[in-house]
Order: C-alpha cells, then structure tokens, then sequence
C-alpha cells in the first residue's frame, strides 16, 4: 500500500481538516483493471437505461438529504463562502446528476438511405472505463457534471479530485454506493498531479478522460494520451473572460453593475469564466469605474463559514502572492488601482485579498493576458465595435465572454465576433444544463459539458452495415 499522504489544510485558517493517501501509480493500475471488469461484468454496462436512471435519481435524493454536509465540506477544502455553496455549488450538482439520468433513454441512433437491401444505421456506445481529473475551485459541481453523463451512459468512471478538495467527491462516492451503484462503477482516486494524475492520463485501459483544470496540465495530459493508447481527451482549461460594455450599457441600471459583480467576483475570481477583463466604451468609461469600483469595495470578504461572507479566501499563500505580485507589476508600469490590492486581515493562516479594480491598463499587460484566478478586474476603454472585438481577441484564452448593450445588431455581431465557446448577453450566465459549456483556443476542446452533447464526450459512435435477401 502506498504511505504517501496529502495533509489537507482550510484556506480559512490553515487549521487540519485531515488527510488522504495519494493514489499510487500501481493503485491507479488496479483501479482500471477494476472497473474493467464491473464494465464487461454487465452489471451495470448492460442494465437497462431507466434501471440506470433509478440509481441516479436516487444519488440525487440523498445528495439533497446530505446538502448541508457537502456544502460544509466544500467551504471548508475551497474556502468557498458557505452562502453560495448551499444556494449555488451543490443545488445544481443535485440538478445536473437528476439531469442526465432523466436524458439516460433520450439518446438516439440515425439511419441512413443505403439501398432497399441494406438496413444502415449509427448507434452511441460507452468506451467502457473513463476517467475525470477535477478541479478545486468547483469540486463537487464538477464532479457531477461528469459523473451525470458518464455513468448514465453505462461507462465506469474513476474520478481523480484536485489535490486539496476530496472530501465531497469521497462523500459522493459512498452516496452512489449507498444510491445501489454496483462497486467498481464509480471509483474516486485522491492523490497529486504527478503521480495519481500522471498514471490516469497514462493508463492504456482508460478509453476517454476529460480534465478541468490548468493550460499547462491539460498539455501534459495530450502527450501522455498520444504516448499510451490515444484515448480521448476532453479539455477545459484557463479562461480571460471580457465583459463588454456598448455605450448603451447603462440602460441596464442596477442589473449591469450587479452582473457585472457576479461575473468578475464569484469564487472570489477564482472561476474560469470570470469576467476579469472589463471592455467599456469610452463615453461611460468614468461613470462605469465609478459604479463598478464603489461596488467592489462594499463586498464583504470575510470567513467563509460566516453566511454574510460574500468574498473567501484564496485558495493559497502562493495564489496570493502571485496576485498580489501582479498588481504591484501593473502599478509599476502605470496603472491605476481604483479599489483594493491588497490582502485584507480576516483570520490568521489564511489570504483574503479585497476586490481589486485597475485602470489605465495597457491593452497588451500581461495582466491582460494572463489568467490570474483571483478578485481583480481590469478596465479598458474602446471607441467602436471593432475594436472591442479586437480587444477582446487578443488573448491566447476563449472560455467566455458577457455583452451588455440593449441593440439587437451590437449584441448579434459581438456575440459572433468574439472568439469563445460561450457568450452571453444582458447578463452574466454561463446557461443552464440544456446549454453546451466548452472552450475555444487554449481553454480547451474534445466535446462540451452540459447539455444531451455532453454524452458525445463519454459515448464512441459506430456504424453498422445490414445487407438483407429478400425471399
């Protein structure tokens, strides 16, 4: 067995939450063999979708009996506000996993005009054994963004959470087995990157994984796939999202600044859709920063167990110093900090940084360019729409972006001339689960979450040729 562990820490406080083994390469090795073998056992590969959809629905069921204790572990791994963990992050991982078991018998096959002595036809089958590395930020939401579809396809799933927040994803587990998920359906690999992550992407059974996380470990995840057996990878990965703001936006009233707020502050910026890039057409530039800023710097940042808490910490002492590193930088250089940029003293051990508002940034800072994972926004100003397209092209990321302007021409054009997977327009939204979630450029790619297109990252589809003889 391995003795290897990871210490958990609270980002509140530093204090112990306690600890997990890391997954070995060889126990990755034997968990795919495990579930390997539950997948051709049948067991649940072969039972009937609405039989798989029961055990979902009733995962679901005890997730909801259970919310309060995975809203409290969340908030204690992620250091997630204790409001949006019970209001947000587990509410709609109850409803994603509901979701996909009730889409489990709504996929469907296509014919094809072959000839009148041939029956030709294409049908969605599982890979057999997949895999999920998870991210911290999101751990039970993302988790069930990927055990919804995954499993309700008939696949059997092993899921690796971030290093720091296994303990809803462990809870998860022991729910679906308590759910009647057969064992070996369902397994959850805590551990590092370099070694239970580096094993998972290397495994030759694993036929598919997808990986929400960092640029540079979904690269590595690509190589290990194309070294090993080219299993299929799915990516979603950095975001520098823009909020563009026409010379109309203001119309929107008190919903501009509030979505405004949502988008660039949620997770205290730590979300990959964050709008941390502020677009803003240079006849309200003043009055946005004004609004916008006065906004910011009435967030409460506190405790995240506090129910008032409206901004946590960051998840670590090097995120910090990386964020607060990179105002320094942009101040140096020029730029002006409106609100915030600096940490704000809540409880001893952990970083609580206030909301940061920067102006007078030069379009190609690297602060522009770099996804920071943290609470600041900064503003720039455009004159026409072209060069709010521009702007907001620049960068190697295309996650997602906000429109704000009540013209239907604005609206369409910059929806279609951003280059990112999701826009949204007259607020901040990322949709709802009938709404395909993926990135473009360096935020990724391999199939979308979200959505019935969500099973085509899970299924492989084959043809099948019938030629037939009359009497």
């Amino acid at each position: 067995m391995n003795a290897r562990v990871i210490a958990l820490r609270s980002p509140a406080d530093g204090s112990a939450l306690g600890e997990v083994p890391i997954t070995s390469e060889t126990e990755v090795r034997e968990a795919s063999r495990r579930a390997e073998a539950t997948y051709r056992s049948g067991v649940w590969s072969r039972l009937a979708p609405r039989d798989r959809a029961a055990v979902l629905l009733h995962l679901a069921d005890l997730m909801q009996r259970d919310l309060t204790l995975l809203a409290r572990l969340d908030c204690e791994d992620a250091g997630k506000p204790i409001t949006e963990c019970l209001q947000n992050d587990v509410p709609s991982s109850i409803e994603s996993i509901r979701w996909f078991a009730e889409a489990v018998d709504k996929q469907y096959g296509r014919t094809s005009t072959a000839g009148g002595d041939v029956l030709a036809f294409t049908e969605r089958e599982p890979f057999g054994v997949v895999a999920a590395i998870l991210p911290w930020n999101y751990p039970l939401a993302m988790a069930a963004w990927k055990v919804g579809p995954a499993l309700a396809a008939g696949n059997s799933l092993i899921l690796k959470p971030a290093d720091a927040t296994p303990r809803s994803v462990l809870h998860l587990a022991a729910l679906a087995a308590e759910a009647g998920l057969p064992d070996g359906v369902l397994q959850v690999l805590p551990g590092d990157g370099p070694t239970t992550g580096a094993a998972l992407a290397d495994d030759p059974i694993i036929g598919a994984l997808s990986f929400t996380g960092s640029t540079a470990t979904g690269r590595s995840i690509l190589t290990a796939s194309a070294h090993s057996n080219l299993k299929r990878v799915s990516l979603e990965m950095g975001g520098k999202s823009p909020q563009i703001l026409m010379d109309d936006a203001l119309a929107f009233g008190d919903e501009l600044i509030d979505g405004m707020v949502e988008s660039a502050f949620l997770t205290s910026g730590q979300n990959c859709t964050a709008g941390s890039r502020v677009l803003v057409h240079e006849s309200i530039h003043d009055a946005v920063v004004e609004r916008f800023a006065a906004a910011a710097a009435r967030l409460r940042v506190g405790h995240p167990a506090d129910p008032a808490t409206q901004l946590g910490p960051v998840i670590d002492a090097r995120s910090a110093e990386r964020i607060v590193g990179a105002i320094d930088q942009s101040r140096h250089e020029g730029a002006t900090v409106v609100t915030g940029g600096k940490e704000v003293d809540v409880a001893p051990g952990g970083h609580y940084l206030s909301p940061t508002v920067l102006t007078g940034i030069a379009p190609d800072a690297e602060i522009t360019q770099q996804e920071l994972f943290g609470p600041v926004v900064t503003i720039q100003s455009f004159r026409t729409r072209a060069e709010a397209i521009e702007h907001a092209n620049d960068i190697p990321f295309g996650l997602a972006a906000s429109v704000w302007t009540t013209r239907l021409d604005d609206a369409l054009v910059l929806a279609r001339g951003v280059e990112a997977g999701l826009i949204s327009v007259g607020e901040y939204s990322e949709g709802d689960l009938t709404v395909p979630f993926g990135g473009w450029k360096q935020s990724g790619f391999g199939g979308a979450e979200k959505s019935l297109r969500a099973f085509e990252q899970w299924t492989r589809e084959k043809s099948v040729w019938i030629r037939h003889r009359g009497a």
